[in-house]
């Protein structure tokens, strides 16, 4: 859990120490330490600051959420795991900044990405009905409010839900 700034201080000063055991024979001391650093290189393609950035999206603070999801040059590279959460709060970032477009093309990567639990599943789909009803595309919204219907969800996602088919029912 480190920024990428972080981990290029740590690899240099590995690298340091590398060195030092090379000049003073320590082999197997330099090939843990190349071990530690290669783990470090690997971890960043793989985790990213996606649980730092977490941290960041549940406390509020949307300006570091976006700046630790900004280091990550390359989300594809991101495992399953992280990169649902990594899509989920890129999409809140931009229906915060009202860019719908953005916001669905996120949500819609996320909805297709395993998650752990069905109601996390379930605020992604709910944002996408939210979206559709927004953009006036009713159906949509209703088959995503046909897919939350059949999953298991909280009574707060619920109640989100409920809202929801009373709007959609003054539309159709």
């Amino acid at each position: 859990m480190m920024t990428f700034k972080a981990r290029i201080i740590v690899i240099i000063i590995g690298l340091l120490f590398i060195a030092y055991a090379i000049y003073a024979t320590h082999y197997n001391i330099a090939v843990l330490i190349s071990g530690g650093i290669v783990y470090l290189i690997w971890s960043h393609l793989r985790e990213g600051s996606v649980f730092m950035a977490t941290q960041a999206f549940h406390k509020n603070d949307f300006v570091k959420t976006e700046a630790l999801l900004a280091e990550i040059k390359n989300p594809d590279r991101l495992r399953k795991g992280r990169r649902n959460f990594y899509e989920f709060m890129k999409g809140n970032l931009a229906l915060k900044a009202e860019d719908l477009e953005a916001a669905e093309y996120h949500f819609q990567i996320a909805s297709r990405l395993p998650w752990k639990r069905t109601y996390e599943k379930g605020m992604v789909l709910i944002n996408l009905a939210n979206i559709n009803l927004r953009k006036g595309e009713y159906e949509r919204v209703k088959t995503y409010v046909e897919v939350i219907r059949g999953m298991s969800i909280t009574e707060r996602q619920n109640s989100i839900v409920t809202k929801i088919e009373n709007e959609l029912a003054k539309h159709i």
